[in-house]
């Protein structure tokens, strides 16, 4: 009869590298003494890891946190396509306390490394806007699909680039997306034309915003329409991202550079 040690041997001995979220110390010291070169996923590289992927924000879902640390390594070259991974967890703790055997392909470039890790924003900001973006799109309005624009970063440039469609409520206010009441007004005022412009970190800048820049030239699928073009359009001449909930088909995707980079289902999050 196969003993647990030896059940947990094979699910780990044969991977082709070691990811570890977050280690001490002296755990990171171990796993270089006994496999060589870990990649470290975590906040701060306080360990001195010579190939390190920056977190910069918790992902409570450990999967998300996964799938994430896998991207950045590939992005870093530190894994490739191909691979089998054992990646060293905190699951329902921060410090490790799970192991996770995954395989590494190129289905992982979903875009959320470079969206979070490489924006302009705050990635709490970032993340504080999908989360009001994927719980409109599981409710809606009054049982009714809604579509949403907000563009996150290099305010200035966008309120340069757009106009206004009618009162701006935040105008003068200093509230910010992630308060709770506040997303209740943001959630209330989608309903209306014109896009939310928030600040790198996180003050609502504006609502009921037309977006100016000129659309030629941004390629976007067939189906989707003027939220969609504007928000291509705005990445691409300023150094903001945008958060589109489609009305239509009811995702979210999110814009930087003028092209789509990730694309979800709300009801699938």
């Amino acid at each position: 009869m196969s003993r647990p040690t030896d059940l947990l041997s094979d699910l780990v001995g044969d991977v082709d590298g070691v990811v570890l979220f977050s280690p001490s110390g002296s755990q990171y010291t171990e796993f270089v003494e006994a496999e060589g070169d870990p990649v470290v996923v975590a906040a701060d590289n306080d360990v001195e890891a010579e190939r390190y992927v920056e977190l910069p924000l918790t992902f409570d879902n450990v999967k998300d946190r996964i799938r994430f640390g896998i991207e950045g390594a590939m992005e870093r070259d530190f894994l490739e396509d191909g691979d089998t991974v054992a990646c060293a967890v905190g699951v329902f703790d921060d410090a490790i306390d799970g192991v996770v055997r995954t395989p590494v392909d190129e289905s992982m470039h979903s875009g959320i490394f470079d969206l979070f890790a490489n924006s302009r924003a705050d990635p709490n900001v970032v993340r504080d806007v999908f989360d009001v973006a994927i719980e409109l799109g599981k409710k809606g309005q009054k049982g009714k699909p809604v579509g949403a624009l907000f563009v996150v970063g290099d305010a200035g440039k966008v309120m340069n680039k757009s106009r206004p469609l009618s009162y701006n409520p935040f105008e003068k206010s200093h509230v910010h997306v992630g308060d709770p009441i506040v997303n209740v007004m943001l959630k209330e005022f989608s309903r209306l034309d014109g896009a939310f412009v928030i600040s790198d970190s996180g003050k609502i800048v504006s609502a009921y915003r037309y977006l100016e820049p000129a659309a030629e030239g941004v390629d976007i699928p067939k189906g989707l329409g003027a939220r969609h073009m504007a928000a291509g359009a705005i990445t691409r001449d300023t150094n903001a991202i945008a958060i589109v909930l489609s009305e239509s088909d009811g995702l979210v995707r999110a814009f930087k550079g003028g092209t789509i980079i990730l694309e979800l289902d709300p009801e699938e999050y």
